[in-house]
């Protein structure tokens, strides 16, 4: 049972949508199990509720065993969709709309969404440098909406920003079904922490024999440990320059881990400007 969307008759209909619909928009939508649009309309209303986390609420209304809500609220044709918030009819629509539409119409009639505000706030204070004050911002915003898995790994990149791994891996042991690719990128990214190391011996070592792939290799890994990614890249790159097939393409394999660990959007234009010097170097 979802905290979001739930069955309602005409019982609980007095403290589950009207007492409700006080202090947050009540989506009711009236259905039918023999009608075939509600099927369709029905569960992009469920996944939408879940989406929009408490902005919004989706009461479920069987019209066949509630004609007593039906007719109150004046429906001719199912599936309709009224919207009641502070003991009023809002908005409403009536018949099965495309997703685009429907999302409009719930943005129209959905409570701010404080918790996009708040993250909006917190990537202010990162570009400033301020992270200490981000990841106090991200922390409410966490607290205001906490199935929101994109505001935790905000806050997992500003740990590892501050130099606070452990708690970052912490974080990022839990489950992120909906963040996949970004929760595995940042896993990555830690990962790559794991290599830190002096790279004033690496560069001496370099600086003697410009052909030892080995040191250049630790030397790119120990730049991405500092979050120094452009050297880490021109580093693992120049190995493939110089000999593609050293140890079996290592010098590749590690700028395709370093593109795993920076996938987002904060590094996207640094991971293709390298992807396409890989290609160029390549062919």
């Amino acid at each position: 049972m979802s905290q979001f969307s739930f069955d309602v008759s005409l019982q609980d209909f007095q403290t589950q949508v009207l007492e409700a619909a006080m202090q947050v928009p009540v989506v009711v939508d009236f259905w039918a199990p023999w009608c075939e649009p509600c099927k369709v309309l029905k569960p992009l209303l469920e996944k939408l509720a879940e989406e929009y986390k408490g902005r919004f609420l989706l009461a479920k209304v069987n019209s066949d065993e509630n004609p007593e809500l039906a007719q109150h609220f004046g429906v001719r044709s199912i599936p309709s969709v009224k919207v009641l918030y502070q003991g009023q009819l809002v908005d409403e629509f009536n018949g099965a709309l495309p997703e685009g539409q429907i999302r409009a119409f719930l943005d129209r009639i959905a409570l701010p969404d404080a918790g996009g505000n708040l993250r909006e706030e917190a990537a202010a204070l990162v570009a400033e440098g301020r992270l200490d004050e981000a990841l106090a911002v991200l922390v409410q915003a966490s607290q205001a909406n906490p199935q929101d898995q994109a505001i935790q790994l905000d806050a997992v990149e500003v740990l590892m920003q501050l130099g606070r791994n452990d708690e970052a891996r912490q974080l990022l042991g839990g489950d992120y079904a909906d963040q996949a690719e970004r929760a595995n990128a940042l896993r990555a990214r830690l990962a790559l922490l794991d290599g830190a190391a002096d790279v004033a011996p690496l560069e001496a070592r370099l600086a003697a024999n410009a052909d030892d792939h080995a040191a250049r290799l630790e030397l790119s890994a120990a730049y991405a440990a500092q979050g120094r990614f452009r050297e880490a890249l021109d580093a693992a790159l120049e190995v493939v320059s110089r000999d593609r097939f050293y140890e079996q393409g290592a010098g590749r394999q590690a700028l395709l881990k370093l593109f795993e660990a920076l996938s987002g959007e904060q590094h996207d234009d640094l991971v293709r400007e390298y992807r396409r010097k890989l290609s160029a170097t390549l062919n």
